[in-house]
């Protein structure tokens, strides 16, 4: 087997190196993303491993089809950047639905201390010999509404960690678990009810822009809103104007709707043609990470497992994919629990 792996950071290539030779998969690292411009790099190879801001489109999906690649392996858990249906019939394509929640989660409630505590703040001061402690008070986590939006394995272990705060849990799903502690509720409710709001949910085509003028106008004023799932669940115009009207209190972003082209990059040196991006990291009340949700040992090392145990399940015939996505029945990831074998 070969592979192409596109869109290749440092922190990829030791483990997927070392489980690659260990497998005998030959591994072909790019810097390069994969779009319509970079799909011949493909050539000779039987599948293409990627991640979020890859572009597998419909064009990209037949040009990999008609030069022989069988598989698209995504090393991440959403695929909106795929279009699954055109690849039914075409290409497979599998994913990692649980690297480590732990590491996501986790992740979210640092971005939720650092803003309500300031602690970004206090350590740029400290550093310049500032001890004043006036504009950095924040408030108590214990006693507050948090809701959910997206109640998979990210979003409980979330809930789980603010339970230990002692925070009440409102929760949207379109598949409700059983947690204790956890109230579901219809969006308009957890929207009008939350002090702290964070997303949890993969993008599709009716989350896409879920957090929009009309619902930011439902919040409750001074709501903390975080999102570390996929950009463009927010529609990012619709929450710069409610920063502005101070009806947003913080924003937590580790995520952004066109990050594509900027995240994982350093532009330190450079203009960044993005107005919006620079109105947000401009503001004293919004904290912006780089998709580093995910970045943990741990995480990284599961997820090279677990694409490589996808490929060498692939590799074995008709044996099933336990992570394969396919459109067969409309279900997506779903339709796993209905059918025996490959998608076709």
């Amino acid at each position: 087997m070969q592979i192409a792996f596109f869109d290749a950071k440092p922190y990829d290539i030791p483990a997927f190196e070392k489980l690659g030779r260990e497998n005998g998969i030959s591994i072909t690292f790019l810097d390069t993303k994969l779009n319509r411009d970079s799909v011949a790099l493909a050539a000779d190879c039987q599948a293409v491993c990627v991640f979020v801001n890859d572009r597998v489109d419909a064009e990209v999906i037949d040009r990999l089809h008609e030069r022989g690649v069988a598989l698209i392996a995504l090393r991440c858990a959403g695929y909106n950047n795929v279009d699954i249906k055109h690849a039914f019939g075409k290409v497979h394509v599998v994913h990692v639905p649980a690297y480590s929640p732990h590491a996501v989660a986790e992740h979210a409630m640092a971005l939720l201390l650092t803003s309500v505590r300031r602690i970004h703040k206090a350590y740029n001061r400290t550093r310049e010999f500032n001890f004043s402690l006036t504009g950095l008070t924040g408030f108590d986590l214990h006693g507050k509404t948090v809701g959910i939006v997206g109640a998979g394995k990210i979003g409980c272990i979330f809930g789980e960690i603010c339970r230990g705060f002692g925070m009440k849990i409102l929760a949207n799903d379109p598949y409700p678990v059983d947690m204790p502690g956890f109230a579901f509720v219809g969006l308009d409710e957890l929207f009008e009810k939350s002090d702290i709001i964070s997303l949890h949910c993969p993008l599709t085509a009716e989350t896409e822009h879920l957090i929009h003028r009309e619902s930011i106008r439902k919040m409750k004023k001074g709501v903390v809103l975080l999102n570390t799932s996929r950009g463009k669940l927010i529609d990012t115009e619709a929450l710069i104007d409610g920063i502005k009207e101070r009806k947003i209190g913080a924003a937590c972003l580790d995520v952004y709707e066109e990050e594509g082209n900027i995240f994982y990059n350093d532009f330190s040196g450079h203009i960044v043609d993005d107005d919006l991006l620079a109105r947000l990291i401009s503001m004293p009340n919004v904290i912006v990470t780089s998709h580093q949700g995910f970045l943990t040992e741990e995480a990284l090392q599961n997820i090279a497992e677990t694409t490589i145990r996808n490929v060498m399940t692939f590799l074995q015939g008709d044996r099933l994919c336990e992570n394969e996505l396919c459109y067969h029945c409309g279900k997506i990831e779903h339709c796993i629990r209905e059918r025996m074998g490959k998608c076709f």
